[in-house]
Order: C-alpha cells, then structure tokens, then sequence
C-alpha cells in the first residue's frame, strides 16, 4: 500500500470512529480561486518566532487546536504522521494552540517532548502569547485547520475533521 493510500485508509477510519462533523465550514480544495494570502507571526514555547513568511514556497498547513480537544489529539497525530512523511517534499505542518492559560500550553508541549519523537515533532505557536498575530480570523471549533498553497493563500479551511479527500488534495498538492 502507498502511503496516500495508507494515509485515506487511516482518515476514513478515524471519521468511521468518530461522530461526524456537522456545520463545517470549508474551501474546497483544487478550487479555481486561492482564497486569502495568509500571515502569521507568534512565538513558541520557548520564545522563539514561528513565521508563516519562514516557510516560503512550501505548502503549509495550519492546524488551530487546544490541548484538552480528544478530537484535535487524534487530528494531530494523523497530521504528524503525514509530516513526517513528507517534510522532505516541501510540505510544512504548523499548531497553533488556543489554551487561555500559558500553563496549559506549556504542560501540552512537555507532554509532546516526553512522548512524541523528535523527528515527528513540528513547529508550535501560542495563539495567546504578546505579539501574537495572524489572518486567520475567528476560530470558533477546534480543531480548525487550513492548507494553504506555496504563495501560502488558501486553499483549504476544514472545522472539524480532515475528510479523506481533504488528504488526497494535500497529497496532490505536493506534486
């Protein structure tokens, strides 16, 4: 099995096990019509930026989560595994976590460094943290995510789950 092929099969079964997402709100991908030039400049939880402007040129995607979501924990990790698998392909995957509290943040991305590879892990901004500024609007379900093409405008917004053809579009889009 490939691994586009492996990746569908593994986002069909996460959805089969998972209530379905009602009232998404969505782009379609492969529309005709990129939708926004999107910007985003935070910091991680080390205090170093992450800069949307630092991936140039690559396809990007964006994932807006909190660290309690079950369903952001399950999203993540297929996102991570798809990372992992095409990083090399210029393809980047960038969190955003929206926990109110610093120390909600900061206990997710010590749990992250205790059990998550380091070569699996990605860049992690904090929505909260001073300075914080992106053009991704309202965020109002978790997880939200966006793809966004190597001009970094918009080619995908997903609330909820990530449908199987959302991960064939993303798959094409690397091509």
């Amino acid at each position: 099995m490939d691994k586009r092929a492996f990746l569908h099969a593994c986002s069909a079964a996460a959805l089969a096990t998972l209530a379905p997402a009602s009232g998404t709100a969505q782009t379609p991908a492969g529309s005709s019509t990129p939708g926004p030039l999107h910007t985003l400049t935070g910091t991680n939880s080390e205090g170093k930026p992450v800069m949307l402007t630092d991936y140039a040129g690559k396809v990007c995607l964006v994932s807006f989560f909190t660290a309690g979501c079950a369903l952001c924990t399950n999203e993540l990790r297929l996102m991570r595994e798809f990372y992992t698998a095409n990083r090399q392909r210029d393809f980047v995957l960038l969190g955003v976590n929206m926990d109110e509290k610093a120390a909600d943040f900061m206990q997710y991305i010590e749990l992250l460094k205790v059990s998550v590879p380091a070569e699996q892990r990605f860049p992690i901004a904090w929505r909260n943290a001073e300075g914080h500024k992106d053009s991704f609007g309202a965020i109002s379900r978790r997880p939200t995510h966006f793809v966004l093409n190597r001009k970094h405008q918009q080619v995908l917004r997903r609330e909820g789950n990530f449908l199987p053809t959302d991960w064939d579009d993303l798959w094409v889009s690397l091509a």
